[in-house]
């Protein structure tokens, strides 16, 4: 029998047509939950979806960009028309536009402010009486840039709505523990998603050598992780195993933050 269990339960999932969104939504789909998939790419999802309806749980998905001032709301009205719970909010989906401060422009500032920092406000506020009836949890997906930073990586913007997001965990965490609402957020590392692949198969011969060395000096473990790696430490945070755990922020980062 498998430790961590979510039977019945109702997880809704941003950026989870695939890298860790999809780990996350695969590892909640096998521990028995059904998963309501959000994300831009309509192909995308209808792909992650046959994949995860091979565990037998119910899938849903909506196609949205959750930069719209509408997204929200429509996801709101999509989902209350199929469940009157959710039991996991995973907020996920984001991006990372790494620029030296001079470079950014207010596009590029609001564009990863909405999305990393405004809609996962949004989502647990849309979502907050179908948390309270469930006495569910959010697990927010932070990154270990709100507080170690790589050197020749200018990420203000990026740090500054990382940051943001661990604090709003915390807030939450002690305003609606009353509610028996759990909020926590896990901090990745350099993750092997399909984006980091594609940027490193970008890489120039002595690129790759110089960041193949960067990794096994900088990581403890001396490797990237995998997508895999977060989704476990987000379903043990689903599970009724952490029902005591609320208000952090869980790094996972094969050790990068010891250096």
């Amino acid at each position: 029998m498998k430790r961590f269990q979510l039977r019945d339960k109702k997880a809704l999932i941003t950026g989870g047509s695939d890298g860790i969104g999809l780990a996350i939504a695969t590892a909640f789909a096998e521990a028995g939950a059904d998963i309501w998939l959000v994300a831009r790419n309509a192909d995308k999802l209808t792909s992650a979806a046959e994949q995860l309806r091979a565990t037998n749980v119910e899938v849903r998905t909506s196609a949205l960009d959750l930069t719209d001032s509408t997204a929200v709301q429509t996801l709101g009205a999509e989902f209350a028309q199929a469940w009157d719970r959710l039991d996991v909010l995973v907020n996920n989906a984001g991006m990372a536009r790494f620029q030296e401060i001079a470079e950014v422009t207010d596009e590029d500032l609001m564009a990863q402010v909405t999305l990393n920092l405004l809609a996962p406000y949004q989502l647990i506020r849309q979502f907050l009486s179908h948390l309270k009836t469930a006495r569910g949890n959010v697990i927010n997906i932070s990154s270990t840039s709100a507080h170690r930073l790589i050197p020749g990586r200018p990420a203000s913007v990026y740090a500054m709505t990382k940051g943001g997001l661990n604090s709003l965990t915390k807030a939450l965490a002690l305003e609606l523990g009353p509610d028996g609402v759990r909020v926590n957020a896990i901090a990745p590392g350099a993750i092997k998603t399909p984006l980091t692949r594609n940027m490193i198969a970008g890489f120039s011969d002595q690129r790759k050598a110089d960041y193949d060395k960067f990794v096994k000096q900088s990581f403890a473990l001396g490797r990237l992780g995998e997508p895999e790696d977060v989704a476990q430490m987000a379903l043990h945070l689903a599970s009724s195993e952490a029902k005591w755990i609320t208000g952090s922020v869980f790094i996972v980062d094969g050790g990068l933050s010891t250096n």
